[in-house]
């Protein structure tokens, strides 16, 4: 009998044993989050902290509304006063904040440089809702003088550092001077944006609708512009297109003037489906004599000109200052794969204009297509150079 107690207690030990060399497997590990996963969770939780919805009006709600924009997801801003000398301050908003504008928002008068209003960010929208007028009070500046002469005018809307972003349903009302300026923009859409500056008509100038630089994948669509300078003018960017526009009393739909600058590249470009009307010029692409740069990839297609005062198309590498201002054109701006066709025009240009005008320098213009190009009424322009086969000066 003890032998056997003996034998049951020996195997007991045996399997103790075993049992403390052979542990338990430890839990598998959980998976790190994918960075995505952590930067979604950051964003959210960030989301979280701010307030849903902040609203600013009247006389008060400038200060607030630009000391309070990082704690606010949606931001509106309702009337406005912004005072005198003072920028609406929206840069550097946190990713994907909505701003959103209702009634009118009026600017004081002050002899400065502007902007007016500014904004920056990433995933940023700026909306109107349609009816939502920003006035600059342009007939207090107005002078004849513009940007270069008389009392200071404040530029007015600065969209500068915007990554997908949106911004739409707006009127600007009455600019003193430029309206967009765009910059340092990727992925940016401006859609049923109304600028009117109809009221300056006599003594408003360089009133620009949409001025463009340094920026890549910019799209305006369904644009009605009222101005005295260009509607677009596009300095150097890449994949930018104007399309559904449409453009009056100003210098129609520009490329340029390109080069004097750091950036003097502009390459991807369409102008579609678009009216001007009422305009010094129609169609233009002006390369600054004597500089370097380049005009590629441009592409001007169904666009229908009227009532245009004193050129339907000008293509001009003697640009200085001044349209043909230069003398001789020169080369060090190349205007390479330029595409201008489906141009309605019959009659369009005044009998002391001129229906198309090209100056070119030797060998800078090539790789042209031209085609269904109907513009008249003008004069023949006796000063064309180095007019690519495939186009012609009329």
């Amino acid at each position: 009998m003890v032998q056997a107690s003996v034998k049951v207690l020996a195997a007991a030990l045996l399997l103790a044993a075993k049992c403390a060399a052979s542990p338990a497997p430890a839990p598998k590990p959980t998976p790190a989050p994918a960075p995505l996963e952590v930067e979604q969770a950051f964003q959210e939780r960030d989301i979280e902290k701010r307030a849903a919805t902040c609203t600013f009006s009247g006389s008060l709600g400038y200060s607030s509304a630009s000391k309070s924009k990082a704690s606010c997801s949606t931001i509106i801003l309702s009337a406005l006063t912004v005072p005198a000398g003072k920028t609406l301050d929206m840069t550097g908003l946190p990713d994907n904040t909505v701003v959103i504008f209702k009634g009118e928002t009026s600017f004081a008068y002050s002899a400065w440089e502007g902007p007016l209003f500014a904004v920056s960010g990433t995933g940023i929208t700026v909306s109107g809702g349609g009816s939502a007028i920003l006035n600059g009070n342009g007939a207090s500046y107005w002078d004849g003088g513009g940007g270069s002469s008389g009392v200071t005018k404040p530029k007015f809307f600065q969209a500068h550092d915007l990554t997908n972003s949106l911004i739409e349903q707006l009127t600007i009302l009455n600019p003193p001077v430029q309206v967009f300026s765009i910059n340092g923009a990727s992925n940016l859409e401006l859609a049923y944006i109304t600028i009117d500056g109809s009221a300056g008509d006599s003594l408003g100038k360089n009133t620009d609708g949409f001025d463009i630089g340094s920026s890549d994948g910019v799209t305006i669509e369904y644009a009605t512009v009222y101005n005295q300078d260009d509607c677009v003018a596009i300095n150097s960017g890449t994949n930018i297109i104007f399309k559904n526009g449409y453009c009056s009393g100003g210098h129609g739909l520009s490329i340029g003037s390109v080069g004097g600058r750091s950036d003097n590249t502009v390459d991807g470009v369409q102008f579609l489906t678009s009216t001007v009307t009422k305009s010094v010029n129609g169609i233009r692409v002006k390369a600054i004599e004597g500089d370097t740069g380049k005009i590629n990839n441009v592409e001007y297609d169904d666009i229908t000109l009227s009532s245009i005062s004193k050129y339907g198309i000008l293509i001009e590498q003697n640009y200085d200052g001044g349209d043909l201002d230069g003398g001789t054109a020169s080369s060090g701006v190349p205007i390479t794969d330029l595409t201008i066709k489906n141009i309605s025009g019959t009659g369009a240009v005044a009998s002391s204009g001129y229906d198309v005008v090209i100056t070119c320098g030797s060998g800078a213009c090539t790789g042209w297509t031209w085609s269904s190009v109907a513009v008249t009424g003008g004069k023949k322009y006796g000063s064309c150079t180095n007019v690519p086969s495939v186009a012609a000066c009329s």
